[in-house]
């Protein structure tokens, strides 16, 4: 059986690279690429199981880790490992929290980039090797938040996204093609696993994991 990996970055430049490493890495190896989630679910949908899934962060149409979570709830089983140029130490600690196969920066040199991915295809965890967890006092918060977020379902993900775009329940329900109470209980849910008692703190917590504000915080030290 050959190698189905599927590669979802929309740079051009790196897709071609990283698919002469993974060339490199198997020789059995099919790639196929998706631009976009969007584009990325509907292949997956189409395709079935891929043996491994190449995921860049900094994706169209999403904000922080909502690609990663979005994946990871709708296809549970689906080994997703993130490829980014991002090296944040807390930006790693909080995409290993949604059960990812592992994390490589797109600074890494092709010949160790390919033998992360053979680690990882023999089962292994793969994070930088100059990585280290942040302190329980710098990143527990944000942690935690994010394996919550983790256990939302596919649909719950889309509602919560669409909380924070400010759209009402019927507008949620329209877009979804589903009633305004099927909408409500979901609400509901996302509260009850956010552990929080309102939509508006529902979004505070979820704008916590932006990788964005880590980043603009960087860009101020």
């Amino acid at each position: 059986m050959p190698t189905e990996i599927l590669i979802v970055d929309d740079h051009p430049l790196f897709v071609e690279a990283l698919e002469q490493v993974i060339q490199g890495a198997f020789s059995d190896a099919v790639v196929m690429k998706a631009t976009s989630i969007e584009t990325a679910r509907a292949v997956l949908d189409d395709k079935g199981a891929f043996d491994l899934v190449l995921l860049d962060l900094s994706m169209p149409g999403t904000r922080g880790l909502e690609g990663v979570i979005e994946l990871r709830t709708r296809y549970p089983k689906l080994p997703i490992v993130v490829i980014s140029a991002l090296e944040d130490a807390r930006i790693i600690h909080e995409v290993m929290q949604c059960g990812v196969a592992g994390y490589i920066s797109k600074s890494t040199r092709g010949g160790d980039l390919g033998q992360a991915l053979q680690d990882v295809m023999d089962g292994a965890v793969v994070v930088p090797k100059d990585y280290q967890p942040p302190n329980a006092t710098g990143g527990s918060d944000a942690s935690d938040l994010a394996g919550r977020i983790a256990t939302l379902t596919p649909q719950q993900v889309r509602v919560l996204h669409m909380l924070r775009q400010g759209l009402l329940n019927k507008q949620i329900a329209y877009d979804l093609g589903v009633g305004e109470t099927t909408v409500k209980a979901h609400v509901s849910e996302i509260l009850r696993k956010l552990k929080v008692s309102s939509r508006t703190q529902a979004v505070i917590e979820a704008s916590k994991i932006d990788f964005e504000s880590i980043m603009s915080e960087r860009r101020e030290d």
